[in-house]
């Protein structure tokens, strides 16, 4: 049993104790590391808290006390630089002693890391002789925090630099001031520094106004200038479009604000400047890059076409030839991939694990700006984590992230893409998706995938569940093969799983109000209830099938999917019960509530319609036993999550949400289901009252 943040302890744990397997033994190609072993070097400050740290390791994963030195000598590991590297680092193991290369101090941590994952795979201190030359393939891997929005303390820190992420994003509202809260930024990218950690600022900071405005240039200055005076050391900065909306004439856009795109409370149809490749949008990003360089010319300044992604690629390509050079475009990997169910189109309409090849969008941008000369970031989601299931640390089907890392990997070979933005806000976890990412981010260096995960298995689950756990892997990954991406699934009931409010339809009062609720959530959280819609209908889109014919082909593929899913259960099942395996079981069991939740209420949605388009009261009666039956489905439901939650604290949280499905918010559930079912009873009453009327 957690509470509430528990998980936070588990997730600093780096260093897990006693990972030494007693029978492990060295074999004659190894070299084993043991007490009285030493470890030395020449090292600036990255390196001594790297060296520190695998010290730590060496002591509390497998029982091994390691002295300092000041001289190379034999049974020593020791650091050096080597300046003929241009990046990376060198690994040289001989029966004498090891030495690592690095080619610069920020390379420490990479260098330990590489090492205390080879002893977490093998389960004891051993290293392979011989020479190895690991090069970092990206410029960065980044990620968001893990512990909470924006929150970045040592311990954190520590956990990114283990999962194999070299990189952070903060996200900037104004100066000093983060998602949630004010903070010194220079403190916390100081910090990083330490672990060999980049910073990159997300921008929240508006400046709506034109690029042609007289006052342009001087707000620019005292925005985007100002942001690189106060903090120097950040690497650069990320933006997109719906949070750099501008006052574009631009004819084929409303010029406004989304939130004010209205005329005489007539809605403007037209896409905000946010969301479509404005003719003056190019202007608007050449202001901004150059306030920027005039502080710092050497920043990396990163925009996403993410917002327009549903634009054919020639009305993108024109945008991409006239964007200012210097800039870097940063692609998602998965948004608006072509799909079809049942010769329906149902295209992915936001970040999903589901999503094993790239779509088109990202193929063409990627092509594009690599005929263009425009150096790419992927946004790419290979901390193993998207919408699927917005509260869950990860999707445990690794077949279809592996397939994501080898698609990365070609864009990197075909397209350059040289930058990885790992994660969006719902943060990462150190789990399988972490070693993926970390062992397929090499050059010239590609993993055996499937002894890879054979020994992630045997490392967390032992040699006897290990099978079990990669059969569930397996069947979890053909059950992703029919998971639904649409809006209304991922910004409804995927997001928060079992806790999504099931709300009768028609409306029941007084006042007139609009049947949608807030769903509730804690008062500083960064976006809280405004990412989650409680009243579910269909979305539409006009490269969409319509919701009325998606929803029964929708509910047949999830029904492939909810038997995959059982049939890894079935395998989990038959592991132990100690602690990972509790957590594999409660995640399994959170997502497997979350299928049957966003089943019934398709099912709820299909029925309410049916019963307010009833012909007779006969068939309204029996539309409002179906919609009774549905819930009361839903109610057993709810009650199966109780157990995921409540053993694994970090199910049921999103860093930008707070929590949103913990045991107090499938209570609520249950509360308003209650408040249903009396609108239901009175709906009845009301029938009734019309049938004994004659009607």
């Amino acid at each position: 049993m957690e509470k509430n943040y528990d998980f936070r302890q588990r997730h600093w744990q780096v260093h897990k104790p006693d990972r030494r397997l007693a029978d492990r033994k060295k074999l004659d190609s190894e070299i084993m590391i043991e007490n009285g072993w030493s470890i030395g070097g020449d090292w600036a400050a990255v390196s001594k808290n790297a060296v520190d740290d695998f010290m730590d390791y060496l002591w509390v994963s497998m029982k091994v006390a390691v002295t300092r030195t000041a001289q190379k000598q034999a049974r020593t590991v020791w650091f050096t630089e080597d300046t003929t590297l241009d990046k990376g680092f060198r690994l040289e193991v001989t029966d004498d002693g090891v030495v690592v290369a690095l080619a610069k101090d920020e390379d420490a941590f990479r260098a330990v890391v590489y090492l205390e994952d080879i002893m977490n795979l093998e389960g004891a201190p051993v290293l392979e002789k011989g020479t190895a030359v690991r090069r970092p393939m990206f410029k960065w891997r980044s990620v968001h925090s893990g512990c909470g929005i924006d929150e970045f303390p040592v311990e954190e820190l520590r956990a990114v630099v283990h999962a194999g992420y070299d990189a952070i994003v903060i996200f900037v509202k104004a100066f000093d001031q983060v998602s949630t809260r004010y903070c010194t930024i220079n403190e916390t990218i100081k910090a990083a520094k330490n672990f060999g950690i980049q910073t990159f600022l997300y921008n929240y900071m508006p400046t709506f106004i034109h690029p042609d405005d007289p006052d342009a240039d001087a707000m620019f200055d005292s925005v985007y200038g100002e942001l690189f005076n106060r903090y120097p050391d950040a690497s650069g900065i990320h933006m997109c479009g719906e949070s750099l909306e501008f006052p574009s004439k631009d004819p084929h856009t409303t010029g406004k604000l989304y939130s004010q795109s209205v005329t005489d409370g007539i809605p403007d149809t037209r896409p905000s400047p946010g969301w479509y490749p404005c003719e003056d949008y190019p202007a608007f990003l050449d202001k901004i890059q150059k306030a920027i360089r005039k502080v710092k010319p050497d920043a990396e300044v990163v925009f996403s076409t993410y917002n327009w992604s549903y634009q054919p690629e020639d009305k993108r390509r024109e945008f991409l030839e006239k964007l200012p050079k210097g800039y870097r475009l940063i692609i998602a990997y998965d948004i608006r991939a072509e799909r079809t169910n049942e010769g329906m189109n149902t295209p992915v309409m936001d970040y999903t694990m589901s999503q094993a090849v790239p779509g088109g969008y990202f193929e063409t941008e990627c092509r594009n700006c690599h005929e263009l000369g425009i150096p790419i970031e992927g946004n790419v989601n290979t901390a193993g984590q998207a919408w699927d299931f917005g509260v869950v640390p990860y999707v445990p089907a690794p077949d279809k992230l592996i397939t994501r890392l080898l698609n990365v990997r070609r864009a990197h070979d075909e397209y350059g893409l040289d930058g990885c933005y790992a994660t969006h806000h719902y943060g990462y976890w150190n789990c399988v998706a972490s070693d993926l990412g970390k062992w397929s981010s090499w050059e010239d260096f590609v993993p055996d995938y499937d002894r890879l995960l054979e020994k992630i298995a045997v490392r967390d689950y032992g040699r006897k569940d290990a099978p079990h756990v990669l059969a569930a892997w397996k069947l979890w990954g053909l059950a992703m093969d029919h998971y639904v991406a649409s809006n209304e699934d991922q910004y409804g009931p995927w997001r928060v799983g079992a806790s999504y409010p099931f709300i009768f339809q028609p409306n029941i009062t007084l006042t007139m109000l609009g049947k949608e609720i807030s769903f509730p959530t804690d008062p500083h959280a960064h976006f809280g209830y405004q990412i989650i819609k409680t009243l579910y209908q269909p979305y539409e889109n006009i490269n969409q099938a319509p919701g009325f014919l998606r929803y029964p082909a929708d509910l047949r593929r999830l029904a492939v999917m909810l038997d995959y899913w059982n049939q890894g259960m079935a395998e989990i099942e038959k592991i132990g019960d100690y602690d990972e395996a509790q957590r594999i079981r409660a995640l399994g069991t959170f997502i497997r509530c979350s299928v049957k939740t966003v089943m019934n209420i398709k099912r709820w949605w299909l029925a309410n319609m049916k019963l307010q388009t009833s012909e007779n009261t006969t068939q309204a009666l029996e539309m409002l036993d179906e919609i009774e039956a549905i819930g009361n489905e839903e109610r057993e439901n709810v009650k199966d999550a109780y157990r995921a939650v409540n053993t694994d604290s970090r199910i049921g949280w999103e860093p930008s949400m707070e929590y949103v499905t913990d045991e107090w918010h499938l209570d609520w559930k249950l509360r308003q289901m209650d408040s249903a079912y009396r609108e239901i009873a009175s709906y009845r009453q009301m029938v009734l009252d019309a049938r004994k009327a004659g009607k």
